[in-house]
């Protein structure tokens, strides 16, 4: 695996597989204990998931965890393609309020890495799309927290910004000035 910094966001790294291809097809790591710590990174997976979404403009997001749950994540689009956010949270962060945006699809070898502290979410740019989260932390509902996707604050550009298919939840999470860190 290859590491790449984020320079918009501190701590947050592409993370590059390196397959192994040969007559029978290709063989590929997604997490390796050892990789990351040689790139100065301790990350226990705690949780596994894979979110599927059918319809093209999906919007989930953006959520996080509070302390002690708080989540350093490595997601990757396992299927599809898709518009992927995180936004700095942590409070005195050289990168506090910064806003990192690209697009994730699946066989491109590029993963994502998000410390600890740092909002996630993402929209479907086709349909059938599937995003994979290992976690460092597991899910814990009384400490699951979001920014509103549409905050001003943020100026987040969506690529589908008329047709998000948004759950209740996400409909109803607050501007970043209003959450809680």
């Amino acid at each position: 695996m290859r590491f790449e910094p984020i320079p918009a966001i501190a701590g947050a790294f592409r993370v590059w597989r390196e397959p192994f291809t040969d007559a029978r097809g290709t063989f590929d790591t997604s997490f390796a204990v050892e990789d990351f710590a040689a790139a100065g990174l301790a990350f226990a997976v705690a949780q596994a998931a894979t979110s599927t979404n059918p319809v093209a403009g999906t919007l989930r997001g953006l959520h996080y965890q509070l302390a002690p749950a708080a989540q350093a994540k490595l997601v990757w689009a396992s299927a599809g393609r898709l518009f992927d956010v995180m936004v700095d949270l942590r409070r005195g962060s050289p990168t506090e309020g910064a806003v990192h945006t690209e697009v994730l699809e699946a066989g491109d070898g590029r993963l994502l890495f998000l410390p600890e502290g740092l909002a996630h979410g993402y929209q479907t740019l086709t349909p059938d799309t599937a995003m994979t989260y290992l976690m460092g932390a597991p899910y814990r509902a009384a400490l699951a927290r979001g920014v509103r996707w549409d905050c001003p604050i943020l100026g987040i550009r969506w690529p589908l910004p008329d047709r998000p298919l948004l759950s209740e939840r996400d409909r109803a999470l607050p501007d970043v000035s209003a959450c809680e860190r």
